[in-house]
C-alpha cells in the first residue's frame, strides 16, 4: 500500500502538473486569441470610424452638390427666361424692321413712279424746248435772210415797198404729258 499511495501521489502530481500545463496552455491560447480578437476589433473599429468619416464626407459632398445643383437649376431657369425675353424682343424688333422695310419699299416704289413721271414730264418739256429751239432757229434764219435782203437792197427803198411783206404767224403747239 505504501507504494500505492506514493504511486497515487505521483500520479496525482503528474495529473496536476498536466492539468496545470493544460490550464496554462488554455490560458495562453485564450490570451493569444483575445489579443488577436482585440487587435481585430481595434482594426474593425478604426475601419468603422474611417467608414463613418468617409460617409460623413460623402454626405457633406452630396449636400454641397445638391445645393450647387439647386443654384444651377435656378441659374438655368433664369437664363431660359432671359433667352425667351430676348427671343420675344428680337421677334418684335424683326417684325418692326419688316414693317419698316415694307414702308421703305412702298416709298421706293412711289419714288420710282414719281421719278418716272418727272422723267416723262422732263422729256416732254425737252421735246417742247427742242421744237421751240428749232422754230427760233428758223425765225433767226428768216430774220437774217430779211436783214441781208434789207442790207442788200437799201439803195432801192421803193422796191422794198413793192415786195410783199412777209407775215409771221406763231401757232403754239399743245403738248400733252402722259401722266
Amino acid at each position: 500500500r505504501p507504494d500505492l499511495a506514493a504511486a497515487l501521489r505521483e500520479l496525482r502530481a503528474q495529473y496536476e502538473a498536466l492539468a496545470a500545463r493544460n490550464l496554462q496552455a488554455a490560458e495562453d491560447w485564450y490570451r493569444a486569441r483575445c489579443a488577436r480578437l482585440h487587435e481585430r476589433a481595434a482594426r474593425s473599429q478604426e475601419a468603422v470610424r474611417a467608414s463613418r468619416r468617409e460617409a460623413g464626407e460623402c454626405r457633406r459632398q452630396l449636400q454641397a452638390r445638391l445645393v450647387e445643383m439647386e443654384s444651377l437649376r435656378g441659374a438655368h431657369q433664369s437664363l431660359e427666361r432671359q433667352l425667351q425675353e430676348l427671343e420675344e424682343r428680337h421677334n418684335a424688333e424683326a417684325a418692326g424692321l419688316q414693317d419698316t422695310i415694307g414702308q421703305l419699299e412702298d416709298d421706293l416704289r412711289n419714288t420710282k413712279n414719281e421719278m418716272a413721271r418727272h422723267l416723262r414730264e422732263y422729256q416732254d418739256l425737252l421735246n417742247v424746248k427742242m421744237a421751240l429751239d428749232i422754230e427760233i432757229a428758223a425765225y433767226r434764219k428768216l430774220l437774217e435772210g430779211e436783214e441781208n435782203l434789207f442790207n442788200m437792197g437799201s439803195g432801192g427803198l421803193p422796191s422794198l415797198n413793192s415786195l410783199p411783206s412777209p407775215t409771221y404767224s406763231f401757232q403754239p403747239r399743245s403738248f400733252s404729258s402722259s401722266t
